[in-house]
């Protein structure tokens, strides 16, 4: 018998143009909203002059634990009863770990995941508003923020269903002119988070409606989005692949390529979706194989093929890993080299990978020497 739980973003506004609903949904939640930016707090302030006693707050990149510190308390001495994440996945991360931590006492580390005490919220997260500005990393309606240690050289997580946005606001016209490369790195972590749900051994049917769709938005927008910026009709399939995405991997979780890009990121630094577009090809390659291998009739199979189909157009496997290989050529991916990934650093990530908790969705369990291997392939790709 079917069985599964489903939670996601209290409420979910999606549109072109539904953006300027951001000051009147804010009002419904607070009136001193503490707003998360990009690096850039100019490039969207269009949208944030009808916010009275509003204070911006810039991410210039994936937060560290004294990036979000520093975050709670500027929050806490503005007063924040509001919070609003305007931006890419690293503005949303930060803008859900300092709105959780806002009210509750203690240091981030009492709270974390790995490197924490691993403490459930005691009180309440402030009321979290999320309004992407990339088309990737559906972290509108997770229910998790991520942050780097760059002492223990790793990425790890607060989650909590408290964390959740209380609207998620989805406007493609943000993303409109954002760079091929962002446009890139963004768009086959998205494509990824709708693909290893799918093959997932937790996905359900709610999912698979939501993978099914998103899956088919990348394969006819994807390499459009990234060709031409101003497409706004492919700029709106990308931004629900995104969201579509989020709300798969909340729910049925993700796999080998998330395992591995959350580890390479901590050791790196690198972005989170660049990381996910090099590992997309030679780890789906591996489970493939090692399933075909050890299980042919596992029904994982079945779904990588259909995956196939709703990509290219043509079902099976090697139509599926055709167009991935072709369209990470395309949008010119760079490698896990270039990256930051020395050979001599296979092995420790892959360790490490196989402990990560995003590894667990995979449709079967990878060793370490298969991880490796998958850090092999994808440094002579």
């Amino acid at each position: 018998m079917t069985s599964f739980t489903f939670a996601t973003a209290h409420r979910i506004v999606f549109g072109a143009g539904r953006a300027a609903d951001l000051t009147s949904i804010a009002a419904e939640f607070g009136s001193r909203p503490f707003v998360c930016t990009g690096a850039d707090p100019g490039r969207f302030a269009h949208l944030l002059t009808g916010l009275r006693d509003a204070r911006t707050w810039p991410v210039a990149g994936e937060p560290t634990l004294d990036d979000v510190r520093a975050g709670v308390a500027a929050a806490r001495a503005h007063g924040a009863d509001v919070m609003i994440g305007l931006g890419g996945g690293a503005v949303m991360d930060a803008a859900k770990l300092i709105a959780a931590l806002v009210p509750n006492d203690g240091d981030l580390l009492d709270y974390l995941e790995v490197i924490g005490a691993g403490r459930p919220l005691a009180a309440t997260p402030l009321p979290f508003l999320a309004v992407p500005t990339t088309a990737g990393t559906g972290s509108e309606v997770t229910s998790n923020g991520v942050v780097t240690s760059p002492e223990h050289g790793v990425k790890v997580s607060l989650r909590a269903s408290s964390m959740l946005a209380r609207v998620a606001l989805v406007d493609p016209e943000l993303t409109l002119g954002c760079p091929p490369a962002v446009t890139a790195s963004s768009g086959l972590d998205a494509l990824t988070q709708c693909l290893e749900p799918y093959v997932s051994p937790f996905a359900n049917p709610l999912t698979d409606g939501f993978c099914v769709e998103g899956l088919r938005r990348a394969g006819r927008s994807l390499r459009r989005a990234h060709a031409a910026g101003d497409d706004l009709d492919a700029r709106t399939d990308m931004a629900l692949c995104s969201l579509l995405g989020g709300l798969a991997l909340a729910n049925a979780k993700l796999g080998a390529v998330h395992g591995l890009a959350g580890v390479i990121g901590g050791l790196t630094g690198a972005p989170h979706g660049v990381c996910c577009a090099t590992l997309l090809v030679p780890a789906s390659a591996a489970t493939i194989a090692v399933l075909q291998a050890d299980d042919p009739a596992h029904p994982a199979l079945q779904r990588y093929a259909a995956a196939g189909e709703l990509l290219s157009g043509s079902a099976g496997i090697e139509p599926l890993l055709g167009w991935l290989r072709e369209t990470v050529h395309e949008l010119g991916v760079p490698s896990i080299a270039e990256l930051g990934v020395r050979p001599d650093d296979h092995d420790r990530i892959a360790e490490q990978a196989t402990k990560a908790s995003s590894t667990k969705g995979n449709p079967v369990a990878l060793s370490a020497q298969q991880l490796s291997d998958v850090l092999a392939a994808a440094a002579a790709a």
